[in-house]
């Protein structure tokens, strides 16, 4: 090190007083314990999932269908097959339904609307949705499409109270990330004559593509994990069906008719089942990872 530069260094040390250096580290310790008070929660969520999930999986854990039999000591208490499925059906069809409107509404609101009155309109209703609590969702649905209608429990019912649950989440942070997005890139694009709509989805999308996929992950998670929606739309069934105009089964349901059975057997699945619910979120938000990395280095 040179001695102009040894100099400065030393300068710098000193002009930092003893007391602003002891309020740094109260800073940093205090930043440090409430990180690390903020960690005890989940670090003991995953302990009791794994504790008391793991002992419930097993060879058939997955590959069968939950029984009625769980009063009888030796029999067979199944699996959570159909809960499984009924999940992932259900939440991709309520994927599929949300995504698209959501994404397609922040982009209106971001490149078209800005701030002109019903763009803030627009706003407004969406930050009321995003505070609804998830069992309106499900009675909506329940008068309007069952009650309303004349007609039984679907899992395609159950699919639309999850979407609306959704939407409001995947078009608040796809907004919020959209207008991440430099208006440099916007403007070169326009210099060139590009219309809007190219710009749009040639510029504006695939830049802010990895940042929409955190916002939609957390709308995924969320549906996955609801349970009053589905009781009130697609009901319970034992059954493995991909059939989503019947009865479907999910984990969230699973878990909690499960947990409240006198049968310490049951109760072992419920946890098994929690575990494998959050298995299946961790897994989406492997996958998602991946293909937003790749989709940022192309």
């Amino acid at each position: 090190m040179s001695a102009p530069a040894a100099a400065e260094g030393t300068l710098e040390r000193l002009a930092v007083s003893p007391g602003r250096r002891r309020r740094d580290r109260f800073a940093r310790g205090s930043i440090m314990a409430a990180t690390a008070l903020a960690l005890v929660p989940l670090a003991l969520i995953i302990y009791y999932l794994l504790k008391k999930g793991l002992s419930a999986w097993s060879g058939d854990f997955f590959t069968t269908d939950p029984t009625g039999n769980t009063f009888f000591k030796n029999a067979s208490i199944g699996g959570v097959k159909s809960a499984i499925l009924g999940t992932i059906e259900m939440v991709a069809l309520a994927s599929a339904i949300s995504i698209p409107i959501g994404v397609g509404v922040a982009v209106w609101l971001v490149e078209y609307g800005r701030q002109s009155a019903f763009a803030n309109t627009v706003r407004f209703f969406i930050d009321v949705l995003t505070g609804v609590p998830s069992i309106v969702f499900g009675l909506f649905v329940y008068i309007t499409l069952i009650v309303g209608t004349g007609t039984s429990y679907a899992g395609w019912k159950g699919s639309i109270a999850l979407a609306l649950l959704m939407l409001p989440v995947v078009t608040r942070s796809a907004e919020v990330i959209l207008n991440l997005v430099p208006n440099e890139l916007r403007e070169s694009a326009l210099a060139l004559g590009a219309p809007r709509w190219r710009v749009v989805g040639r510029i504006v999308l695939p830049t802010a593509l990895p940042g929409m996929v955190t916002g939609i992950l957390l709308a995924v998670a969320r549906a996955a994990g609801e349970t009053a929606p589905l009781l009130f739309t697609a009901a319970y069934t034992h059954e493995t069906t991909t059939n989503l105009g019947s009865f479907m089964n999910s984990l969230p349901v699973q878990i909690y008719t499960d947990v409240t059975s006198p049968t310490p057997r049951v109760v072992e699945r419920a946890w098994g089942a929690a575990l494998a619910l959050v298995t299946l979120i961790l897994l989406l938000n492997l996958v998602a990872r991946l293909v937003s990395r790749r989709s940022r280095l192309a």
